[in-house]
């Protein structure tokens, strides 16, 4: 997966551009790795298999969505295959990715004037408007937009008059508009029907402003939550993991979310995923000491600060909750 690059540079030089009456049919093969809903179980996806076609059939329709869930869930990896598997393969120059942060303006993500260089002003694209011209250069494919926390910019004020043009029902060129910077008096712009955005949202950051009830209308929502069950279980028992550690782990973290989500100051969407607890590839056949080594350094280093977040005005209680969660050779 590539980010992508705001500026020139970000427009690949082997991107077709069909901008003539005649120009030649581009081919709607997939480039990449072919890739479908299936790789995204066999990748490691703990969701039931009716819970992603849900996901995807509404990336379909909608167009725009956005993964909310608790930190550790999985939404921007999810996010990344969902786009995968829409344009059929693993193709980074049609599954591109920005984050959203404070800072973002409507000038760095849609078009705005910055420095040439040369001590002057450029009438610049962002990343948007970049993705938008490669996926009108080759209307037989679709291209995905991943936004990784949406929330933690001001959707609306980025977005700008691009909340109207996302819109499903507005996706023609009839409904083009002037942007707010054009480069000639008479250019409209519109985002075409085979261009799709997907968004992640952490919930429980306290930061983050609700977002926009404009937004919410063009955006379909699906929630992920911790997913620690049978396909967890088997993901980590094909690594190698110890089956007595595993079921502890899982029991143990199970045990910690319910008393999150009871608690009056914080809820369902402060619980801890499965992410935090999902070993990595490196502990394949490990020994059953270091298995519990890594858990334990999770724990510490991972988890602990963001209980100690959460119960920030309780010391005891986000301590209670490592010590619950911490395992003694």
């Amino acid at each position: 997966m590539e980010r992508w690059v705001v500026g020139p540079s970000a427009v690949r030089d082997d991107a077709p551009l069909a901008l003539e009456d005649d120009a030649p049919e581009v081919s709607t093969e997939p480039v990449g790795q072919p890739y479908d809903l299936n790789h995204i179980v066999s990748d490691g996806c703990f969701l039931e298999r009716a819970e992603i076609e849900t996901a995807l059939a509404l990336l379909k329709r909608k167009k725009n969505l956005i993964l909310q869930g608790p930190p550790g869930t999985g939404k921007t990896w999810l996010a990344k295959r969902l786009g995968f598997a829409l344009v059929g393969a693993k193709a980074p120059s049609r599954v591109m990715a920005v984050q959203f942060q404070p800072s973002l303006s409507y000038e760095d993500f849609v078009r705005g004037w910055r420095p040439d260089g040369t001590g002057g002003l450029k009438l610049a694209d962002g990343a948007f408007l970049e993705a938008v011209e490669l996926a009108n250069s080759d209307p037989n494919r679709p291209f995905v937009l991943v936004i990784e926390e949406i929330n933690r910019g001001n959707p609306a004020q980025i977005f700008g008059e691009l909340l109207t043009l996302i819109e499903t029902d507005k996706r023609v060129e009839s409904e083009a508009l002037r942007l707010a910077y054009p480069r000639t008096l008479d250019e409209r712009v519109h985002v075409p029907s085979n261009f799709y955005i997907v968004g992640t949202m952490n919930l429980a950051d306290r930061s983050l402003a609700l977002v926009d009830l404009a937004l919410r209308r063009r955006f379909a929502f699906l929630s992920l939550a911790p997913a620690l069950g049978a396909a967890w279980r088997k993901w980590c028992h094909g690594l190698g993991g110890p089956v007595e550690l595993i079921s502890e782990i899982e029991d143990r973290l199970k045990k910690l979310n319910v008393e999150i989500a009871s608690d009056r100051t914080l809820g369902g969407q402060y619980r801890v995923g499965h992410s935090f607890v999902t070993p990595p590839e490196a502990l394949r056949e490990k020994a059953s000491d270091e298995w519990q080594r890594w858990y334990n350094e999770v724990i510490e280093n991972e988890i602990a600060p963001l209980l100690a977040e959460y119960w920030y005005d309780n010391e005891e209680k986000w301590k209670a909750g490592v010590r619950s969660l911490r395992l003694h050779p």
